[in-house]
């Protein structure tokens, strides 16, 4: 079975038309039974009424909710961490990577012999549709090139929303992870490699979808500091047990 993981916050007017996309894109393809997980991370909108409307009809689709707004990379966790699939994905509400790039994933992974493939935007930039503004594609490639200096990550694009981790990978991984906003991106990739799975870079079809959340300022600063964060966490130890999931349902 496959689950899918879709973090949510704010997302009513984008959700219909998603869910509706990979439920289509499921039933074209019959990958042995899946499952949609819609986390909503403490929306002020109708975001968690249209999910359990829609799973009203499609009994794939179920509702999880943070405690709060708690950051994409809580509820990305609580999402992977209540899959029940053998394969699981995150993608980004507004499908920026088309579902159909799955395929991709999943035989890169299986030819390979991985577990972890990671949708890339840099691999192939002859795939990209809609480009960010030029300020902020050049802002991913400072952070990147930050990213390899302090953390050692071979990879050109740690931040692309759409990864697909084996269920023991997800476990191990996701079961460590401290980082609750858009830093754990880097976080999770770099415990995946220290506990010893592979890992796949993947080139994709990729659109910017205008509406992001991300405060370039803000989350920026706070992005360096997750880099800095994760290396400390590693030298303190503190990626040796889990961590627990507070408030999660």
């Amino acid at each position: 079975m496959l689950s899918i993981v879709i973090p949510a916050y704010n997302e009513a007017a984008r959700l219909p038309a998603t869910l509706e996309a990979v439920v289509a894109y499921m039933r074209r393809n019959d990958l042995g039974g899946f499952e949609i997980l819609v986390v909503d991370d403490g929306s002020t909108d109708s975001t968690a009424f249209c999910v359990e409307q829609f799973g009203r009809r499609e009994p794939a689709v179920r509702l999880l909710r943070n405690p709060g707004n708690r950051g994409k990379g809580y509820a990305v966790r609580h999402g992977m961490l209540e899959a029940r699939g053998d394969w699981i994905l995150f993608t980004d509400a507004d499908l920026s990577a088309p579902i159909e790039e799955l395929e991709k994933l999943w035989r890169t992974a299986r030819d390979q012999q991985a577990a972890v493939a990671i949708g890339s935007r840099a691999l192939n930039r002859a795939l990209i549709g809609v480009h960010q503004p030029w300020w902020r594609e050049w802002a991913g490639r400072v952070f990147n090139l930050l990213m390899r200096l302090l953390v050692g990550l071979p990879f050109r694009d740690t931040q692309c929303g759409f990864k697909l981790f084996r269920r023991d990978a997800a476990e191990a991984v996701f079961a460590r992870q401290r980082i609750e906003r858009f830093g754990f991106d880097v976080e999770v990739l770099f415990l995946a490699h220290k506990l010893g799975f592979k890992i796949v870079e993947v080139p994709v079809r990729w659109d910017h979808a205008e509406g992001t959340r991300v405060s370039m300022l803000r989350d920026s600063l706070n992005m360096f500091a997750d880099l800095l964060r994760v290396r400390w966490n590693w030298r303190r130890g503190l990626y040796r047990q889990p961590a627990s999931l507070s408030g999660a349902r």
